[in-house]
């Protein structure tokens, strides 16, 4: 055996590879160029020992036995790539990890919450409102479709270019359904409201006590035909005086019109004079008030007390429908749904139509009675030559010009009258 003399000063024939190992070193173990044969465990430099009370710093790479035999490769391992300590990915301390402890990191790993998370909870709720503002209108004209009164009251006569609405003004203090009996039920007023395929809308009244044929029952005042016959044959009586078909049939029952004013909060009506009229309880300073349901409603029944008589009268419950359609044009009702409803309700609930009419006709309606209210409209009652003709056996009745009265219908029709008041007493 060589001394130790003879080993430092005899080389080994060939000088191993650092980091490799040796063959007869099986049990030692090598940190870089430092080997530790007491040992088969890894001695690891303190810069690489992991720091249990750094939190943000990585541990280095794993050595594996081969390397520790052999040395530490200049090249990282491949294999085993840096584990990085699970508190590098946390967010970091906000104040507290839930359970009470402020400035304490938690027990696991937090992600961090991403701003897209945001961006699609407003994205739904855009979609949600966009889907209730489509729903809302089309589900309400559904729903008031279906609350809307129809009755049998359309002929079969021909129709024109215009498109003729006959609104009969009911007053009965009964129930308004069709399936009431219209014994003893009253039209107080017949408007005629006329929108030809160019010019000028109308709305035309025709006094109830106009003298007129009745089919069946002679010559007579026209509002009796509704009580021989109900709208069917009003509808008939009046396509006589016009020589035209009436498209659709509208009834309102002025005892609704109380509902219908409250439900729009109230109407703005005028009069010149001063009024005490016992029958319809009606007392009004001359001018300009806004009124709720009770007064509207005695307004528009108030007869004798009118210097004019009924064509007065037709004249006031014009100037409440018109009142009505004036509120309903509010915006803000738009945003209103409880609002909508209660208009509705009070509406269809005084309305009765023709079997072919619905929600939209309504909408047609009303649009055309607004622009006949305005300043492009025409408004009044047909030309009229007598206020008390007596026929005999009919009481005092309104004659209408028979040579006026049948080409002032057909100049409505084609749009011919310039807007403005007419008709009248010639």
């Amino acid at each position: 055996m060589a001394s130790a003399d003879d080993r430092r000063q005899s080389p080994p024939s060939f000088a191993p590879a650092a980091g490799r190992r040796r063959p007869d070193d099986s049990n030692a173990s090598v940190v870089g160029d430092h080997t530790d044969e007491s040992h088969s465990t890894r001695v690891m430099p303190a810069a690489m020992q992991p720091q249990s009370r750094s939190p943000r710093r990585a541990t280095g790479p794993s050595v594996s036995r081969d390397q520790a035999a052999g040395g530490l490769s200049r090249e990282p391992s491949r294999q085993a790539p840096p584990q990085l300590s699970p508190v590098a990915v946390m967010d970091p301390p906000s104040g507290g990890n839930g359970s009470g402890n402020d400035g304490d990191f938690g027990n696991g790993p937090r992600r961090p919450k991403p701003r897209r998370r945001k961006r699609k909870v407003v994205a739904v709720i855009a979609v949600l409102v966009l889907i209730l503002l489509i729903a809302w209108p089309v589900g309400l004209a559904i729903w008031a479709n279906g609350q809307i009164q129809h009755v049998d009251a359309l002929s079969n006569r021909e129709g024109s270019d215009a498109t003729t609405y006959l609104l009969a003004g009911s007053d009965s203090r009964a129930d308004t359904s069709p399936e009431s009996s219209v014994e003893g039920a009253r039209t107080d007023t017949i408007l005629l409201l006329t929108v030809p395929k160019s010019g000028p809308t109308s709305l035309i009244s025709i006094p109830r006590d106009t003298y007129a044929e009745i089919p069946g029952h002679g010559a007579g005042k026209v509002n009796a035909a509704y009580s021989y016959g109900g709208p069917e044959l009003l509808v008939r009586t009046v396509e006589g005086i016009i020589d035209a078909k009436v498209d659709h049939y509208v009834e309102i029952g002025f005892a609704g019109i109380k509902d219908l004013v409250n439900a729009v909060g109230g109407v703005r009506l005028c009069l010149d004079y001063d009024v005490d009229d016992e029958l319809s309880k009606l007392k009004w300073k001359k001018g300009c008030r806004t009124v709720g349901g009770k007064k509207a409603l005695a307004f528009s029944r108030m007869r004798y007390a009118d210097p004019k008589g009924d064509i007065g009268r037709a004249e006031r419950q014009r100037q409440v429908i018109g009142a009505i359609m004036t509120e309903m044009k509010d915006p803000s009702i738009l945003v209103k749904p409880g609002r909508q409803v209660d208009l509705i309700k009070a509406g269809t609930s005084s309305v009765v139509v023709d079997e072919n009419a619905n929600i939209l006709t309504l909408g047609n309606l009303a649009l055309a009675f607004r622009n006949a209210n305005g300043e492009g409209g025409v408004r009044g009652t047909p030309p009229i030559v007598d206020l008390n003709y007596r026929p005999g056996g009919v009481g005092s009745t309104v004659l209408l010009d028979p040579k006026e009265a049948p080409q002032f219908f057909n100049d409505l029709r084609a749009g011919n009258i310039e807007p403005g008041e007419v008709g009248g007493i010639d």
